[in-house]
C-alpha cells in the first residue's frame, strides 16, 4: 500500500471538511493563461491528481481578481498585465452544494521567474491546447474547450 497517497487523500478530505464547516459558501478562481503560441498553463498539485488550471480559494475580504493574482504568483510565478476576462462562474458540487468557481482568461502576462516545486505545486508548465497531458482533469478540458469555442458553456464545473 502506498501510504503517501493514502495520507494525501486523507489530508485532502480533511481540508475540504474544514472548509465546508468554516465556510458554508465557497468561491474559487481559476485562470486559463494562454500564451501567444496557443499554449495553456497547467499545474500539478501535490494533494490531488491531474493537471489543472492554476487557482485557489477566494479569502474573506479578497476580490476574485486579487485572489487570481495571488494564486498565479504563488502557483506559477505569473503576473497578468491587463485585466483578465471572466469566462464564467461554475457550480462545483464535487465538494459542497455551495461551491462555485470563477474562471478567467489571461492573455497578457509576464513571468516573474521559474516556478520551483513546493509543498503545493509539483509542476507548472505550458501545453498546446491540442496536446494536453493525459491526466488533465475533465473540468479543465471542458473549460478550455469552451474558451476555444469548441463546446457550449456549461453552468456546472
Amino acid at each position: 500500500m502506498d501510504w503517501s497517497n493514502v495520507l494525501n487523500e486523507v489530508r485532502n478530505r480533511l481540508f475540504h471538511v474544514y472548509f465546508r464547516l468554516s465556510r458554508p459558501m465557497t468561491l474559487g478562481v481559476r485562470a486559463a493563461v494562454l500564451d501567444h503560441q496557443g499554449r495553456v498553463l497547467l499545474v500539478r498539485h501535490s494533494y490531488t491528481p491531474g493537471w489543472h488550471m492554476p487557482g485557489g480559494g477566494v479569502e474573506p475580504g479578497e476580490t476574485t481578481l486579487e485572489a487570481l493574482a495571488k494564486e498565479l504568483r504563488e502557483e506559477a510565478q505569473i503576473a497578468y498585465l491587463s485585466e483578465p476576462l471572466l469566462h464564467g462562474i461554475f457550480y462545483n458540487p464535487r465538494y459542497s452544494r455551495r461551491d462555485h468557481v470563477a474562471v478567467y482568461v489571461v492573455r497578457e502576462f509576464r513571468s516573474l521567474g521559474e516556478h520551483k516545486p513546493d509543498r503545493e505545486i509539483l509542476e507548472a508548465s505550458f501545453f498546446p491546447l491540442e496536446a494536453l497531458p493525459e491526466a488533465t482533469t475533465l473540468a479543465t478540458r471542458a473549460r478550455l474547450a469552451e474558451i476555444a469555442g469548441e463546446r457550449t458553456v456549461s453552468p456546472r464545473w
